[in-house]
């Protein structure tokens, strides 16, 4: 299976308003694990395995690990995952709402 090569991304990126890959509004709820498992940089949050996982809402994609290969994309179930610029307009708030889980983590 080939892989696609990944696009370089400038380190810090949690600290400006950039995110390869946005987890909007369908993910609520759902939290299907499918987007997980195929991830090659485990950058989405939280596994099923992680503490917070039963107390969060949605998943997230860590700006600062995603490579943008988008192997997510296709993956998710409920089409919840899109890259930064084709977020819906209804949605773009989970562009922040992405960006403040991680920066609150950390």
């Amino acid at each position: 299976m080939s892989m696609i090569p990944p696009r370089p991304i400038a380190a810090g990126l949690r600290d400006s308003c950039y995110m390869p890959h946005v987890i909007t509004e369908p993910c609520i709820g759902t939290k299907d694990t499918s987007c997980v498992g195929v991830c090659p940089v485990d950058c989405i949050h939280p596994s099923k395995n992680e503490p917070d996982f039963a107390t969060t809402e949605q998943l997230y994609i860590d700006p600062d690990t995603c490579i943008d290969c988008a192997l997510c994309v296709d993956e998710c179930p409920v089409k919840a995952i899109f890259q930064q610029e084709d977020v819906p307009a209804e949605w773009t708030k989970y562009i922040q709402i992405n960006l403040d889980y991680y920066k609150n983590k950390g």
